[in-house]
């Protein structure tokens, strides 16, 4: 009878530490999301193209600012301007996706199929790698009630400068008279994110009737110690060089403080070049401006000491 007792206790006591050992285990276990919740999990993925890397291109990626993936749909904003009203925060529908196979698989509506591996670098930041392109996107995950507005604003600033056909000169405030007094529009080319033209036509003229009678080159070069401030040299092909701190207002003025006069002025951005899906134009048309006229490029920017407290 104590054999048997003594038996059963063992028995029990053994089912006993098996039972807690599985118990610990379970707490101690890691839930491994699926690729679906991983790419579903953020309303908008901001894509970080400054830190892009390898030898090729997916061109719809390549000119998204953001990027979602949502029940099957893939959506992108093109633009900056209206971002976070288009398409309610997520841009416009490019195509579908699927994650069915352990790959991100995109069928873009003008790029066509392309599988990306995914991996997660962070709580909100995956990276993207084409293999065929042998090229990786990183991106950064946002809800579109924290989306980093300026971030995306002032990383991004000749992409935007390109976004209007032209800025017209609004307000001027303060300064002492100088040359630049005599510039009413601004324009940025999107061909490219060096060259820019001026005119002195009267305010008010039809954007497709302006005389660009100047042109130059511009660079735009980070602030030390700032994260909303750039400065923005105007290099006119005669010579002169105008220099500014750039602010951006909203996604319609710029404000450029004129450091040697001391002057403010205010441009507000006419004729929206919206980037879809079709239909290249150029420069002074109504039409829609094609994507694939529009690439971003990772951007080197020099950097300038701020020479004024204003």
């Amino acid at each position: 009878m104590k054999t048997l007792k003594l038996l059963f206790t063992i028995i029990i006591a053994g089912a006993l530490l098996t039972s807690c050992s599985t118990i610990f285990e379970d707490s101690y276990y890691e839930y491994e999301p699926t690729l679906e919740e991983v790419v579903s999990e953020y309303d908008l993925w901001y894509v970080d193209y400054h830190r892009t890397i390898g030898s090729g291109d997916i061109p719809y990626v390549s000119r998204a600012f953001t990027l979602s993936f949502i029940n099957g749909v893939v959506y992108a904003n093109n633009n900056i301007v209206d971002i976070g009203k288009t398409g309610n925060g997520l841009g416009i529908d490019v195509g579908n996706y699927n994650t069915y196979n352990g790959l991100l698989e995109t069928n873009h509506i003008l790029d066509g199929v392309n599988d990306f591996e995914v991996t997660i670098i962070s709580n909100n930041e995956i990276r993207l790698y084409n293999y065929r392109e042998n090229v990786s996107y990183y991106l950064i995950g946002y809800t579109t009630r924290n989306f980093d507005y300026d971030k995306l604003f002032y990383e991004n600033i000749e992409y935007f400068l390109q976004e209007y056909i032209a800025w017209e000169k609004v307000d001027a405030v303060g300064g002492t008279q100088n040359v630049f007094d005599q510039e009413n529009y601004l324009s940025f080319t999107p061909e490219d994110i060096t060259t820019f033209y001026s005119s002195q036509d009267t305010l008010g003229t039809n954007i497709d009737l302006i005389n660009w009678n100047f042109v130059g080159g511009y660079e735009v070069y980070d602030v030390v110690d700032y994260e909303d401030l750039k400065i923005l040299t105007l290099n006119y092909d005669e010579g002169d060089t105008e220099e500014f701190e750039l602010n951006v207002i909203d996604d319609n003025i710029i404000r450029l403080y004129h450091v040697n006069s001391d002057t403010i002025y205010d441009f507000s951005g006419r004729g929206f070049l919206q980037y879809l899906k079709s239909e290249k134009t150029g420069k002074n048309s109504k039409q829609i401006v094609r994507n694939n006229n529009r690439k971003r490029t990772k951007i080197n920017r020099k950097t300038k000491i701020r020479r004024s407290l204003k």
